[in-house]
Order: C-alpha cells, then sequence, then structure tokens
C-alpha cells in the first residue's frame, strides 16, 4: 500500500513533452509518464501529467525542472525593466567587456535588455574600500523610480558602483524605491550578487529583475493550479547548480532557474554512470529543441561560476556547465540559399511538431527523418499522445524540402539529415571534451531524453567515444534528476584580501557567518535531507593578475570554526594553479578575490537498484520481431525488442531496436547492447568491452 505522504515526483517541462517521474519513498516504488507540453500554458501538461499518477493532493512533495527561464531569454520575451545605478555608469550593460557578436569587422547589434530611456543615474558614491564618500538621496532614488513607472517599467533593478564593497547606499536607495514600487519585483545587486566586476554585477541583477515577472507569474499559475487540486504538499524548483531550491527562492532568484530542466538531466545522469561504474561520461540530452552537453569526469558534475546565455546575456552564479545546440527531435530541415543542408537550430517543438504528427507542419524535421528510417515506430509513438505516425506525410515533406533540391532520392535525403544532426552532436561533445584537455576515447557517452539513444552509434563513432551507457529510462532522466537532487544554495562575497599577513580568525569568523547564511537557506525549503554539508571555496590570484582561479579549501564549520589558516590556503592555492597553468609564479604574492560558499542538504539516498529489470524479464519475451531499418545506404533486417523486458546480462547485437514508452534505442549494425545490473544499456563496438 503506497503512503502519500512519501511521494515525490519529478517534473521536467520540456519544448515537447513534459517528463514525470514519480517515487514513492515508503516502499520503494515509483513510475513514469509523459504526455505532451502546452507551451505558453504550461501547467496544462503539467496538471495532467500529476493526474496520471492520482490525485494530486495526496503528494507530499513536487520538484519542478523549468526551462520558462531560459526561453524567455532566449527568446527576449522577459520584462520591461528599469535600472537606477551610479552616474556615469548607465551604459556599463552595452560597453560589456568590449566584445563583439562577430569576430570580424566592426559591426554588432547587441540590444541591452534595459533600454537606455529606462537607465537612469543618480547622485552617489562608494569607493572601492567601502567608504562612502556621496550618501545616496532617497528622493533623488524615489522621483527615478516613479519616472520608470510612467516609462512603463515592471520591474527594477538597483546597481551603484562598488556596492560589492559596501552595500549602505544601495540598501537605502532599495528602500527609497521599494517605498513607492507598486510590487515586489524591486532588488538591487548587493543583494543578487555581491562580488566585484562591475558589469557581471550588473548584468546579473537585471537579468534577474527581467525574469522575475515572467517566473513569478509561471509559479503562481503553477501554485494555484495545484491549490485546485488540494495540493498541500512542497513544491521545489530545480536550479541551474543542479541543487534545489524553495518556490519562494525561485520567485526571487529567478536567474538561478536558467538551464534548470538540463542540469537536472546532468544530475541524474552522473549518479546512473556513477553507479554503473562509469565515472568519466559526456552526457548528451536530446529533446525535441535542443542537444544540451555536459562533461562529467570523476563522478563530479562541472560548475561554471559564470554562464553566457546568449551574446551579452551573463549570468554570473554557480552553473553546471552545459553546452546547448539546436539539434532536437523537432529541427526543422532545410536547405539554405546555398545549396547546403542545415538541422535546426529552428524547431517545430510540439505543436504543430514534426510533420508525421499531423498537426499542421510540412516542413522536415529530425524526427520525420528518423521515422522514415524506420528507426522510430511509426505504430507506437512516445508519450502515447498519438496513435500513429504519418510516414508518408514525412515521406512527402523530405521529398519536398530535401531531397528534390539536392538532387537526392528520399532515404538518401533522409539519412543526410540524421548525419547532419550527428555532426552538429559530435562537434558540441568534442567542445566540452577535446578543448577542454580531455580524451573522448577515454569517455562514455550517457544519452537520454526523447531522442538521445536514437544516435547512440554516431556519438561512439563519428567522436571515438569508448561506449555509451543508455539509462533505463532515457526519455525521464531529467524528471528522475529533480526526485534525486540535493537541495543546495550557492553565495558569494568579495574580500579582496593579501594572502601575506592574512587575519585568519576574521576570515574564519567570516566563513563561518557565511556557511550559517546558507544553511538557513536549506533549513528552509523544507524537504527531508540526511545532512547539510558546507562547501567553502576562494576565488584568488597572484597580484597583478585579472582572472582567477577557484581554490576549494578542504575545511568544515566544527564547533564554530573552520580552523582556516594562511598555511592551508597557500597550499590549496598552489595547487589549483599548478593544475590550471602547470607552473607557479615564486616570489609573487597571491590574492583572495572572492569567498564562496554552498550549503547543500543532502536528499536520502535513491537506490537506482530499483530501477532493475524484475525476476520476470527474459529474452524470449522482449522479443518483437523484425523489421527493415536504413543504415550507411541500405536497408538491414534488424531485431526489435521491447527493451523494460530484457533481463540483466542479455546482449543483442547490432542492427536491432529497443524500445520502450519514452524512449528509443536504436544499435547500429557494428555495434553491441548489454543489458546491466541496474538495467541501463551498455553500448560497444561488437568485440570491445566498455
Amino acid at each position: 500500500m503506497s503512503d502519500p505522504a512519501r511521494a515525490i515526483v519529478g517534473v521536467d517541462v520540456g519544448g515537447t513533452f513534459t517528463d514525470l517521474f514519480h517515487y514513492d519513498e515508503a516502499n520503494g516504488r515509483f513510475r513514469t509518464g509523459k504526455v505532451p507540453s502546452h507551451r505558453g500554458d504550461e501547467a496544462v501538461g503539467f496538471l495532467a501529467g500529476l493526474k496520471g499518477f492520482g490525485p494530486v493532493a495526496g503528494l507530499a512533495s513536487i520538484v519542478h525542472g523549468t526551462t520558462v527561464g531560459t526561453n524567455a531569454l532566449l527568446e527576449r520575451k522577459g520584462a520591461r525593466i528599469g535600472l537606477i545605478t551610479t552616474a556615469g555608469f548607465r551604459d556599463v550593460l552595452e560597453m560589456r567587456r568590449r566584445d563583439r557578436r562577430h569576430t570580424w569587422g566592426l559591426w554588432g547589434d547587441f540590444v541591452p535588455v534595459v533600454e537606455r530611456d529606462l537607465r537612469l543615474e543618480v547622485d552617489e558614491r562608494t569607493l572601492a574600500d567601502g567608504r562612502v564618500r556621496r550618501p545616496v538621496d532617497p528622493k533623488e532614488v524615489a522621483a527615478a523610480a516613479r519616472r520608470l513607472l510612467d516609462l512603463g517599467a515592471e520591474a527594477l533593478a538597483i546597481c551603484f558602483v562598488n556596492a560589492y564593497a559596501n552595500p549602505e547606499n544601495e540598501r537605502a536607495a532599495l528602500a527609497a524605491a521599494a517605498a513607492v514600487w507598486p510590487n515586489g519585483h524591486v532588488a538591487c545587486s548587493s543583494d543578487i550578487l555581491p562580488e566585484i566586476r562591475e558589469f557581471e554585477r550588473t548584468s546579473t541583477t537585471v537579468l534577474n529583475a527581467y525574469l522575475q515577472p515572467v517566473v513569478g507569474t509561471y509559479l503562481g499559475k503553477l501554485g494555484a493550479a495545484l491549490a485546485a487540486e488540494d495540493f498541500a504538499g512542497r513544491f521545489h524548483i530545480v536550479q541551474s547548480n543542479g541543487g534545489v531550491m524553495s518556490t519562494a527562492t525561485a520567485r526571487r532568484l529567478p536567474v538561478r532557474t536558467a538551464l534548470s530542466g538540463p542540469a537536472a538531466g546532468v544530475i541524474a545522469a552522473a549518479a546512473i554512470a556513477q553507479a554503473a561504474g562509469f565515472p568519466n561520461v559526456i552526457t548528451g540530452d536530446l529533446g525535441g529543441t535542443s542537444f544540451d552537453v555536459s562533461l562529467v569526469v570523476g563522478g563530479e558534475t562541472a560548475l561554471a561560476a559564470q554562464t553566457v546565455i546568449d551574446f551579452g546575456f551573463v549570468i554570473r552564479t554557480p552553473m553546471i556547465e552545459i553546452s546547448t545546440i539546436g539539434a532536437g527531435g523537432g529541427s526543422i530541415a532545410r536547405v539554405d540559399a546555398g545549396g547546403l543542408l542545415q538541422v535546426g537550430p529552428e524547431s517545430a517543438g510540439s505543436r504543430p511538431g514534426p510533420v508525421c504528427y499531423g498537426q499542421g507542419n510540412a516542413r522536415p524535421t529530425l524526427t520525420d527523418a528518423n521515422v522514415v528510417l524506420g528507426r522510430i515506430n511509426a505504430e507506437r509513438p512516445i508519450g502515447g499522445a498519438l496513435a500513429r505516425l504519418d510516414v508518408g506525410a514525412a515521406r512527402a515533406a523530405i521529398a519536398a524540402h530535401v531531397a528534390e533540391p539536392l538532387g537526392l532520392d528520399v532515404m538518401a535525403a533522409a539519412e543526410a539529415i540524421v548525419r547532419v544532426a550527428d555532426a552538429k552532436m559530435a562537434g558540441a561533445i568534442r567542445l566540452v571534451s577535446i578543448e577542454r584537455g580531455y580524451d573522448p576515447q577515454t569517455f562514455a557517452a550517457v544519452p537520454f531524453g526523447g531522442g538521445g539513444a536514437l544516435h547512440v552509434g554516431a556519438l561512439i563513432k563519428d567522436v571515438g567515444l569508448k561506449g555509451a551507457l543508455v539509462p533505463r529510462f532515457p526519455g525521464v532522466t531529467s524528471a528522475l534528476g529533480c526526485v534525486i537532487a540535493d537541495i543546495r544554495h550557492d553565495q558569494v562575497r568579495t574580500l579582496n584580501l593579501a594572502l601575506d599577513g592574512l587575519d585568519a580568525a576574521s576570515l574564519d569568523a567570516r566563513m563561518v557567518a557565511e556557511a550559517g547564511a546558507a544553511r538557513a537557506v536549506v533549513e528552509a525549503a523544507g524537504l527531508t535531507v540526511s545532512r547539510i554539508d558546507t562547501v567553502f571555496a576562494l576565488d584568488m590570484h597572484y597580484a597583478g593578475q585579472t582572472h582567477t582561479v577557484v581554490v576549494p579549501l578542504p575545511v568544515r564549520v566544527t564547533e564554530g570554526t573552520t580552523g582556516v589558516s594562511a598555511a592551508l590556503i597557500h597550499a590549496a592555492f598552489e595547487d589549483a594553479y599548478r593544475t590550471s597553468f602547470s607552473r607557479l609564479l615564486p616570489g609573487v604574492p597571491a590574492r583572495i578575490v572572492n569567498l564562496r560558499t554552498a550549503a547543500i542538504g543532502r536528499r536520502p539516498h535513491f537506490d537506482l537498484a530499483a530501477l532493475a529489470p524484475g525476476p520476470d524479464a527474459s529474452f524470449e519475451a522482449a522479443r518483437r520481431g523484425s523489421r527493415p531499418v536504413w543504415f550507411d545506404g541500405a536497408w538491414h533486417e534488424a531485431a526489435v525488442f521491447a527493451r523494460l523486458d530484457l533481463p540483466v546480462g542479455a546482449e543483442i547485437p547490432g542492427p536491432a531496436i529497443l524500445e520502450q514508452p519514452d524512449a528509443t534505442t536504436v544499435i547500429d549494425p557494428d555495434l553491441t547492447a548489454r543489458i546491466d545490473r541496474l538495467g541501463n544499456v551498455v553500448v560497444t563496438r561488437t568485440g570491445e568491452a566498455a
């Protein structure tokens, strides 16, 4: 009997499908779900998926991975916002780092999210050492806020020079502006990012304001829909660093929801790979609109302190390093003016979707190509929303838009679409591996999402990976990540201290205080955790350098102290610097720039063995006959299996198709698949071991 008080559901809303993973912590049982997404009204698919598991009121908690923030940034559909800043600094957002969109030429077309007439200046000044030279005038700030309201601003960002060193002027301005602002969408940079570097701090703060009304409205709609179903449990959001936060934190810091859904997928993929004995993997999430790639080394995901969502959109907050390209199942194939075949970045999404969906789209997509090649079963489409796929319509679209312009037959054109998409995916994998100094031959791929497992062969052969590990439920991996992700809160504080002559006691007190503040946020989230770990790191460099290296500190708060010392920091800095640059600079003094603190609430262990095939699984029961599938210019008779019925240890030589409700796995003719003890599909070149 299920205990509703222990049921948790992970929900990942993608561009095409909404994926769900239901886990009953009381008895270790799970269920999965996949329903079409409703772009523009995501609550429809969200609720439809939840209701598939029974009464929503019986759920203890819901953890949601969302792309609403990311989409708003990419599509520039955030709120109309105003900026109040120090006199002389209204154009920081346009100056950026003197970078440009195009490498060659002296032209560009970047437009900040804050229009210039909505960027107002006030007379104040705080020095770099924290001294206030000119106090801010609250009346001047209030007048500026009223003017921005008259100009139609919906949210307000306040960013003063050197506010990281002393937030006094910003806090006074915040109070003055809040007194006249009609909603809660007003914040200052010292609350969002109290860190040195004017552009990055301003960019992060204004993008946070840009997303506040959008994400707040979205979460409000979901909250109202859940309340209408008498849901009284906890509702949480996955953030970009792979951790979970409360909806209250998400409303206050919506910028941390960028790449939320993909981050959940990386967390789950890393956990699955580690449990399966693959510490070094490259994850690849192929959904309806994009292919998201991330590197996992030694079982650890890579966190970046700063991310660029689009040109000039710099977000300075910890995020899992994810590279995204426009190559998803709904990516549209076309022949450009130069006669070259292109796939993406434009996508058909879920509405109208690929041509084979029969919902009005006439232009071929990657999914249409896979259907024509026989790799996707037209009679058993994933998600369950459609009874069948229209192969004839897909063939006709490929013929008209690709085959005829290129002088190819339909099958060659369909294969060309897949190969172009494969090449883009291979390029993304090289970007996160070779360009960072890692040999991809020592890594395995972990493809997931609705379409990742369709391209296993190309990921292995085109890049030279040693193999691939396809999760038990690839189509709902990101939803699983929502369930198993820890609660996490990151914060940063600029210190700007010389290591020589360091007051270690003062630094220790600051670290203890930061740890306490971060822990309080985790505790307020309300999810069950086994313990809360506090992790510290310093941004450091040699005196005179501009850029910093991240220096993890091997200390923890114990009995009110971390035990940090100058000698410990010096040794940790040299280790980190040597790892990054293979050399040190003897005799040059080192400096501490920023203190980074992360509080991590460890969720109860999720035993991935729960996903393994049951005792009734058998090779014979999994057989579903065979069908012709197109590989390398010819038809091959491929064995077809119900993937979830395959037993542990089963070996399947290619060509073969493994079908399941949430995804399809394609095994090329020269590859072999094996079911491991957790039910994952391990794919290698025939005759080789992973």
